[in-house]
């Protein structure tokens, strides 16, 4: 493997100006850089990743850890974050959490990990830690940000929409189309932004005049195979209702997919609503109408902010993100008995 000074050796220049020319620090003659150019083509160099390190106290690279690579919601995630960091020359490095300990362990683990190579900061998405974790890691490594969690610690690192206010659009759409027999597929009950947004959800419904109790009301894991499990406990269950309401589109998409295999129309004998209306909702049979998360907004200001504190730069950042319904073909008033 060549080194600089197989390069500054073939150009015929000294190891400090062929280091300013690949650099581009510091002065370089037109013909010595020209000549440091062509040895670096000529001997296929590259330069060391811990070299740069060491001249800048940098490696350019952002960590981010997700819980899992698989859904639609993590890969806008994942696609928004390279985005942002590719725009100032810089990477991302992603873990995610494995193995047979609890989500809440893997992710410590996991967010240790890109702790441990020295990524210049860190992203977090996680709904498994705890406040406490949260503290604990940000005090290893400030230059972190929170995604979809909000923190009263750590306000300025945390970037989240209203879940409550998810929940109370997507009663409020139900409520409005005329239903009253309504079922649930909630997230888990340890996550923090799906208790938001099912609060949100029989806050609302209280409002008019339903209690919790009358709601079928089944905890999930927002998987695809947690969507349709769910809805295979409540066919089970015998219990009518004439509206869903998933937690997230993931477990939708699932959920309609197993109403149509039970003979159930959509939205004919059964309306359904997602939440997060990632691009999965557009594509589904029928279209599902989904409460609306600005997810790619939320991504890139949490990833501009963390770039603002790790390299200097100066990126407007914006934390107001608009929730709303965008209404598709799986909800309809409740068929007339």
């Amino acid at each position: 493997m060549a080194t600089l000074k197989d390069v500054a050796a073939l150009a015929g220049v000294g190891m400090s100006t062929a280091s300013r020319a690949i650099s581009g620090k510091g002065p370089v003659s037109a013909d010595a850089l020209a000549r440091v150019q062509a040895a670096i083509e000529q001997l296929n160099f590259r330069p060391s990743s811990i070299g740069r390190a060491m001249a800048t106290q940098s490696l350019g690279m952002i960590g981010l850890f997700v819980p899992t690579f698989f859904g639609s919601y993590y890969g806008t995630i994942l696609k928004q974050t390279d985005t942002e960091l590719r725009a100032v020359h810089r990477h991302v490095v992603v873990a995610t959490g494995s193995g047979d300990s609890s989500p809440r362990e893997r992710a410590i683990e996991a967010v240790q990990f890109l702790i441990g190579r020295d990524c210049d900061g860190v992203v977090v998405i996680s709904h498994d830690l705890h406040d406490e974790d949260i503290a604990k890691l940000h005090n290893m490594h400030p230059r972190m940000v929170f995604l979809n969690r909000a923190s009263g610690q750590l306000p300025e690192a945390s970037f989240c929409a209203n879940h409550h206010l998810g929940g109370v659009l997507a009663a409020r759409t139900l409520v409005e189309h005329g239903h009253r027999d309504i079922a649930v597929i909630s997230g888990p009950f340890s996550a923090s932004d799906n208790l938001a947004r099912i609060d949100g959800f029989f806050d609302e419904l209280a409002r008019h005049g339903i209690a919790r109790s009358a709601v079928a009301l089944v905890e999930s894991d927002f998987s695809l195979e947690g969507g349709y499990a769910g809805v295979q406990t409540l066919l089970e269950s015998k219990r009518r209702f004439t509206a869903l309401f998933c937690a997230n589109d993931t477990m939708a998409v699932s959920a309609l997919a197993r109403l149509q295999q039970a003979g159930i129309s959509v939205p004919h004998d059964v309306s359904v609503i997602g939440y997060d209306d990632n691009y999965s909702a557009a594509y589904t049979a029928p279209g599902l109408t989904s409460v609306h998360i600005p997810t790619e907004e939320l991504t890139q200001n949490a990833v501009r902010w963390l770039v603002n504190e790790c390299y200097g730069t100066s990126w407007e950042i914006f934390r107001d993100f608009p929730v709303t319904v965008t209404m598709r073909a799986s909800v309809a008033a409740p068929r007339r008995t």
